[in-house]
């Protein structure tokens, strides 16, 4: 099979790379960039743990061709920090202890994310709709609530 060349746009910075027509933009972004923040939970779409954006929209990259990213911009859980300084939805998950195992870690921060970039003031029933698509075996929900929560009130004061 011959490879698709794409370029596009990873967290700010402009990448090019080849890929198989078939392959998902998860695998292109966990094996051929090394960047492996978002998770193959499920491969179906159903657990969110692969959770990226692209081009302002929450998708699962498992359900994405990486040829698809052609001109497109992908935000994906290494974008978040900046240098040594996370996000302040990172900073919140740790303080509220909203994470064990980390499988779904990485798409309840992309989701949490993308949700307060369209809702920089929601209710707790608005963070638990924004977060349906993602699931979480250890947790539960509520410290995730409540880091997103928390991060949403830093985040309107600064």
């Amino acid at each position: 099979m011959a490879g698709v060349a794409v370029s596009t746009t990873i967290n700010g910075d402009s990448v090019e790379y080849l890929c198989q027509p078939d392959e998902t933009l998860l695998d292109v972004l966990r094996d051929r960039l090394g960047l492996t923040g978002a998770k193959e939970g499920c491969g179906t779409g159903d657990c969110g743990a692969c959770s990226i954006i692209l081009d302002d929209r929450l998708v699962c990259s498992c359900l994405v061709l990486g040829a698809e990213a052609e001109g497109r911009r992908v935000e994906t859980v290494e974008g978040m920090a900046h240098g040594d300084r996370l996000h302040p939805l990172q900073q919140k998950f740790l303080e509220h202890a909203a994470l064990q195992c980390g499988i779904c870690t990485p798409g309840f921060l992309i989701a949490a994310k993308d949700l307060l970039a369209k809702n920089p003031d929601p209710t707790e029933e608005e963070i638990r709709f924004g977060l349906a698509g993602n699931l979480c075996r250890c947790t539960g929900y509520d410290k995730i609530v409540r880091a997103v929560q928390d991060a949403a009130n830093v985040m309107k004061g600064a």
